[in-house]
């Protein structure tokens, strides 16, 4: 009876022993930086815990804990590389695009977790679903672009709109993702003699784009030139205009002057005006003041006695003497 006794203890001791190992191992859980928790309690989501360190929760099977990365994913489409190799998927990404030419499309799209409770019971497979998204989003959008601005200048304006319709159709499924970014890694014709034909194509359009906008620089240049030359000419007659009105206000300012002196001595004036008009006319002449006294003509030599040095004195005295 006694061994019975004890061996009932020791069997509740063991019992007790494993309850407080899984109390104590499953009441405290740790939260990295990089990563997200999920509190479920009997099967249904309670809360999430998103601040790192060390948290306590009730101990299992009470409260249990599903712990996701907070980093962002990247999805291939079309492709898949790994260990540095490629593998492509060519009947995943060809399709059809607005006028009924048929390319090679693959992409990555980058996406994270934002809300952990409707990724992990919003949907069974969530990834699959992005995927499945993704593919009808790429295809859409090529369905109706044309294929020159699917191989050259429109791949940007793809990818936003491929954003656009991917993010749509994620948040109706409402499985707890957000896309970050859409890049097209690819876009090709399927064989090699369209891709040559194409790329003959593309280099006579480049060669024509190259030619006008050359002739448009060209153009340009010419106009500025002219625009130049004719901004110099209406400086030029701007600055003559004013100095011809300058002028034309300083010989007025002069005649001004002369008629008042001709108004208060007008002899005088008059025979100073035709002196001054002599000298304009003949500069080099000899002037003279002459007086007729009727049979004998006498003048009076100015420019002579103007050139004749005066005598010194000490001269003039030895011819005294």
């Amino acid at each position: 009876m006694w061994t019975i006794n004890r061996i009932y203890k020791t069997i509740g001791l063991v019992l007790l022993g494993v309850i407080l190992v899984i109390v104590g191992f499953t009441t405290w859980y740790t939260v990295d930086e990089s990563e997200q928790a999920v509190i479920i309690t009997f099967g249904k989501v309670e809360e999430g815990v998103t601040e790192p360190g060390l948290h306590f929760k009730l101990p299992w099977p009470i409260q249990s804990v599903e712990t996701l990365s907070k980093e962002t994913f990247s999805l291939q489409f079309g492709y898949e590389e790994k260990d540095g190799k490629v593998k492509e998927f060519p009947e995943e990404t060809k399709m059809i695009t607005g006028d009924e030419n048929i390319v090679l499309a693959d992409l990555v799209v980058q996406w994270k977790i934002t809300d952990p409770a409707k990724y992990l019971f919003s949907a069974e497979h969530p990834e699959e679903i992005l995927y499945n998204s993704t593919s009808a989003s790429l295809r859409s959008i090529i369905g109706s672009s044309k294929i020159d601005d699917a191989l050259t200048s429109g791949k940007a304006e793809i990818e936003a709109d491929v954003r656009d319709l991917l993010s749509t159709l994620v948040e109706k499924y409402d499985i707890g993702i957000s896309i970050l970014a859409v890049k097209l890694q690819d876009v090709e014709l399927p064989n090699d003699e369209v891709r040559k034909a194409f790329t003959n194509v593309t280099d006579a359009r480049e060669t024509m784009n190259t030619k006008i906008n050359e002739a448009g620089k060209y153009r340009n240049k010419r106009t500025n030139e002219a625009k130049g030359e004719v901004a110099a000419l209406k400086s030029k007659a701007q600055g003559d205009q004013a100095a011809r009105i300058e002028t034309a206000r300083g010989d007025v300012s002069v005649f001004n002057k002369l008629y008042d002196e001709y108004r208060t001595n007008p002899d005088i004036t008059r025979q100073r005006l035709m002196l001054e008009t002599l000298e304009q006319v003949l500069p080099d002449a000899e002037i003279y003041i002459m007086k007729d006294n009727g049979d004998t003509l006498k003048y009076f030599p100015i420019r002579p006695l103007e050139n004749q040095q005066p005598k010194t004195t000490g001269e003039g005295s030895d011819k005294n003497e």
